[in-house]
């Protein structure tokens, strides 16, 4: 470790990350916090987050052999889940082209920093395989973020992917048991060619692709553990960090109301940072508010820039803006359920109503319905569902008080920057002198 001073100690972290849109805010603003700790980051990344990285004050190193985008828009993303209607299909697509079929390239790209210059830690990520690869490789003490809920379920919680409730009957726990079957198979159909990577480095194989993540010795969860399902015991090795809510750099626009229209109440509608077929959606979701007495704000983001909608007197399209300033004065959200739409909402009190359009978001939302903080839609829902729907959040009062409830919770937590630095501190501390992970 480097020089410890009365403000604590002085890191060398090499951090990575990937170009998949939700995941990126979170990780800049961990970033920013080390730096502004006094730690120095060097941060392995694709080429689309540079500049957001030196303006977070790490030290860039773009991704040579592993993929790297040079741009955000959706002809360049590798996964494209959009093309497809099967959710498998589009799982499978991101294990083989970024998150496990790379995992050679991913980690000799690392290994390539860790022996550029000496290290006191890797911070990882959940989604590169090659990351955890890299740190048990180099033997350097490796955490993993997840810049949502985990990928691997906890202790009474239900598989990702399916969206559903905590299990509370034999048929739950049979069905739970069925699913996690079907996702090991799943993520071993990429076995070999983790195995494959693990060979060329010289290490043993694998018997199932999720032993890889236990190499990391701490997995950091930006989320709050209010929001997320309870848990009798927490893993020694797993940590809520609380959410990470830095605004996109493309989405600090500031927004300012009418004064005519603030006497309706506000629905904000956000649908994703990157291409998931949106369109059809946001049309329905503004053809079911178009005669309901709200006003409609509708920012777009960068993966939907251009796009065409036919609107209504009550409703104004943004092509992006910061939703800090429209969620002090919203009263509901309509969203497809990602983790930062969802956890800054609750962070204002705002309930919410999801339809869910893959990724993580039906467990997002099926935390949110088990929360009693917003409804949850099937994505096929009509405009006329989707007005009744924010017609009865907004009439009935339960929908608020637990959105505040959950926002005093996850006030009450902390803020997610401090802890993140201090949980990678002590990681690090822990790691230097022998000593388990674990508190």
């Amino acid at each position: 470790m480097t020089e410890t001073t009365d403000a604590g100690p002085h890191l060398r972290i090499v951090a990575v990350s990937w170009e998949g849109g939700g995941n990126v805010p979170p990780t800049l603003e961990a970033v920013r916090a080390l730096v502004a700790r006094g730690h120095d980051v060097r941060l392995i990344a694709d080429d689309t987050m540079r500049a957001e990285a030196i303006e977070a004050g790490a030290r860039f190193l773009p991704w040579k052999r592993a993929p790297n985008r040079r741009d955000r828009a959706p002809e360049s993303c590798y996964v494209r889940d959009w093309e497809t209607t099967d959710p498998l299909a589009g799982f499978q697509r991101g294990c083989e082209r970024v998150f496990v079929g790379p995992a050679r390239s991913h980690a000799e790209d690392i290994l390539e920093a860790l022996a550029a210059e000496p290290s006191d830690i890797l911070l990882g990520t959940d989604m590169l395989f090659g990351s955890m690869l890299a740190g048990e490789i180099a033997k350097v003490p490796t955490a993993l973020l997840a810049s949502n809920i985990s990928l691997w379920p906890l202790p009474g919680h239900p598989p990702f992917g399916p969206g559903f409730q905590p299990a509370r009957s034999a048929a739950d726990r049979a069905r739970d048991a069925e699913a996690s079957a079907t996702a090991e198979q799943l993520w071993d159909g990429f076995l070999p060619s983790l195995n494959a990577a693990r060979a060329h480095f010289g290490l043993a194989p694998l018997a199932h692709v999720h032993e890889q993540p236990l190499s990391a010795g701490r997995h950091l969860l930006a989320t709050s553990s209010s929001f997320d399902f309870p848990t009798e015991r927490l893993p020694d090795h797993v940590r809520y960090v609380g959410p990470l809510l830095e605004m996109p750099s493309w989405a600090r626009e500031r927004w300012t109301s009418p004064p005519a229209r603030e006497r309706r109440p506000l629905v904000l509608v956000s649908f994703s940072t990157t291409n998931q077929r949106q369109a059809d959606v946001l049309q329905r979701v503004i053809s079911g508010l178009a005669d309901e007495p709200v006003e409609v704000v509708v920012t777009l983001g960068k993966a939907l820039e251009g796009l065409r909608l036919q609107s209504s007197a009550n409703v104004t399209i943004l092509p992006s803006a910061a939703h800090e300033d429209i969620l002090t004065k919203a009263r509901v959200v309509v969203t497809h359920g990602g983790h930062g739409t969802v956890m800054r909402s609750l962070s204002h009190g705002v309930p919410l109503v999801v339809l869910p359009m893959g990724r993580d978001q039906n467990d997002n939302a099926a935390r949110v319905d088990y929360h009693g903080a917003g409804l949850r839609l099937d994505l096929s829902a009509t405009p006329q569902m989707i007005g009744e729907a924010v017609r009865r959040v907004l009439s009935e009062p339960s929908f608020a008080e637990r959105a505040v409830v959950l926002a005093r919770a996850i006030a009450a937590e902390g803020p997610a920057p401090a802890r993140l630095v201090a949980e990678i501190e002590d990681f690090v501390l822990r790691s230097s002198q022998g000593a388990p992970s674990a508190a």
